[in-house]
């Protein structure tokens, strides 16, 4: 499932739980695209961050470390 099929059946599952409810199975459903959009997240910023470099004032670079 791609991230807009993702975000979309999320969306669809919100509006139906604000509207009447949700089933079991939709809510299980629900948290499970749900943990599935904040690990990609997750791992798009990580990326990210990987690729993110300090400049100094002389002009020296070195990579953002993890704390």
């Amino acid at each position: 499932m791609n991230m807009e099929e993702l975000i979309r059946r999320i969306n669809e599952l919100a509006r139906k739980a604000k509207a009447g409810g949700l089933t079991e199975a939709e809510t299980k459903e629900r948290d499970v695209l749900r943990q599935q959009y904040i690990a990609s997240v997750r791992k798009n910023l990580t990326a990210q961050l990987d690729n993110t470099y300090i400049v100094e004032p002389d002009g020296t670079k070195h990579k953002l470390g993890h704390k």
